[in-house]
């Protein structure tokens, strides 16, 4: 049996991970800014409804929504000042994450038909903003945290990436009826937090992410009818947004032209820090990843 000076020597490079924990929290996340882009067909009726990480303004005529049963996506797009420093390939990117995950996420629900048909609800998301994130020190998070697998630390510790350069996100977005009438608007701002976010060596990498989220934080505002920041209890994932995540095919093959998630290949490369140009494939057709 280890004695306790060995016990003791056994627990200090937890204790000296906990500490740098501590340290690197302090500036925890990157902020969260409700960029207005003047792309909505309405600003009234908008109402702040944050979230613990989220800052947000929404709109929602739910009984309305409730009725609705069909819905179509317009491809997400950025205005021209949104990502000054991303690529075109990276923007593309984006946008294409954000509609793969409306469009899992309205599956829920809706009958998601494609973005040429007619439908109840029309929805589309604009990128106000995305702050880069910072390459160097999300690869040198990576790194320390594969590093610290090899270390014997006695239990398991949460290692948190280096608090410089987190990416943040903005976006605008609205559902509106075959008259054109807005029944739901949502301005969305989110910013990568050092413990929560992985980090992955790409300035697109913490939008990327983020566009995931508001994905799913949209589409409950129109499949509930309520907002996302409001529930009282966690939500379970539904069996098709399971088979999404793990790269099966969606719901519906509207979905499909937005290529599918990166499933176990995303999980690995967000491990081993690698830029989600590397692991995801993106949308199968160019018409459906707008962004450039």
């Amino acid at each position: 049996m280890p004695t306790r000076r060995h016990a003791g020597l056994r627990l200090g490079p937890a204790r000296a991970v906990l500490a740098l924990a501590i340290v690197s929290l302090l500036p925890a996340c990157a902020s969260a800014p409700l960029v207005q882009g003047r792309t909505l067909s309405s600003y009234g009726g908008l109402a702040p409804s944050d979230g613990m990480l989220t800052k947000s303004h929404i709109h929602v005529n739910k009984p309305f929504v409730q009725e609705a049963k069909t819905v179509r996506i317009v491809p997400a797009s950025f205005t021209a000042t949104a990502a000054p420093k991303l690529t075109d390939r990276q923007r593309a990117l984006v946008a294409n994450a954000i509609n793969r995950a409306l469009c899992v996420s309205l599956s829920d629900r809706f009958t998601v038909v494609a973005p040429e048909l007619p439908a109840d609800l029309t929805v589309r998301a604009v990128v106000t903003q995305a702050t880069e994130t910072d390459e160097v020190a999300a690869g040198l998070s990576a790194a320390v945290s594969i590093g610290t697998k090899f270390v014997d630390m006695g239990a398991p510790v949460p290692i948190p990436r280096i608090p410089i350069g987190l990416g943040n996100l903005s976006l605008e977005a609205e559902a509106i009826d075959q008259f054109g009438q807005q029944q739901a608007a949502m301005l969305w701002g989110r910013g990568a937090t050092a413990l929560f976010s992985s980090p992955k060596a790409s300035k697109a990498s913490d939008a990327y992410d983020l566009a995931a989220a508001f994905g799913d934080d949209f589409g409950y505002l129109l499949v509930k009818g309520e907002s996302p920041f409001k529930k009282t209890t966690p939500s379970i994932p539904s069996l098709q947004k399971i088979n999404s995540a793990v790269g099966l095919a969606p719901k519906y093959a509207a979905c499909e032209s937005y290529g599918r998630a990166p499933g176990l290949v995303g999980v690995v490369g967000d491990r081993l820090g690698l830029p989600p140009e590397w692991t995801d494939k993106g949308a199968k057709k160019n018409e459906a990843a707008a962004g450039n």
